[in-house]
C-alpha cells in the first residue's frame, strides 16, 4: 500500500487571460516579465482571484510597472496588513528587454498589454504584448473575418459527408 500521489496543476498552469486585449488591440511581440507579489497576493493569484481586464504597463525610470490589475485578496489574508487590490506592481524584465521595450513604446507609439498571468517553476508570469490600438472598423473586420472562417469550416464540414 503505496502513499496516495498528490494532484498537483502543471508547471505552466494559467492563472488569467486577458481576452479583451485582442479585440481592442492588435498584438504585437510578446515578452515575459516576473512579478513582485506580497503573500497574500500569491495566495489570492493560486485562488485564481485577479482580474485584467483593466491593466496595463507603464514604463517609468527606466522600469516597468503593472498598473489596474486586480487582485482581490482573500477574507482570512492577513488581520495586521491593510491589503490594497490594485496597487501598482513592479515587473521584472532584463534591461536589453526594457530598452527594447522603451523604444517602441515611445518612438512607434506602442502600448503595453498584459495578456496572460501564469505559473512557470513556482512563480508568477506575465506575458505582456507590445499592441496598437484598433479601430472600430479594424474591430468589425476582425469579427467579419473570425465569422467567415468559421462558417468556411462549417461549410468544408458538411461537403465531406
Amino acid at each position: 500500500m503505496g502513499k496516495a500521489k498528490k494532484k498537483t496543476k502543471p508547471a505552466g498552469s494559467t492563472i488569467a487571460l486577458n481576452k479583451k486585449s485582442r479585440h481592442d488591440y492588435t498584438l504585437g511581440e510578446r515578452f515575459e516579465a516576473g512579478l513582485v507579489l506580497e503573500g497574500w497576493e500569491v495566495k489570492s493569484l493560486r485562488e485564481g482571484r485577479v482580474q485584467l481586464r483593466d491593466a496595463y504597463v507603464l514604463l517609468k525610470d527606466g522600469e516597468a510597472w503593472l498598473l489596474g490589475a486586480l487582485i482581490t485578496p482573500l477574507p482570512t489574508a492577513s488581520t495586521h496588513i491593510q491589503p490594497d487590490p490594485t496597487r501598482t506592481r513592479k515587473l521584472l524584465l532584463h534591461r536589453e528587454e526594457l530598452n527594447k521595450l522603451i523604444g517602441a513604446v515611445e518612438r512607434k507609439g506602442y502600448t503595453l498589454i498584459p495578456t496572460a498571468m501564469y505559473w512557470k517553476n513556482g512563480r508568477a508570469k506575465l506575458e505582456i504584448a507590445l499592441a496598437k490600438g484598433k479601430q472600430t472598423h479594424d474591430k468589425r473586420a476582425t469579427a467579419r473575418e473570425r465569422d467567415w472562417q468559421r462558417d468556411k469550416q462549417r461549410l468544408l464540414k458538411g461537403s465531406r459527408r
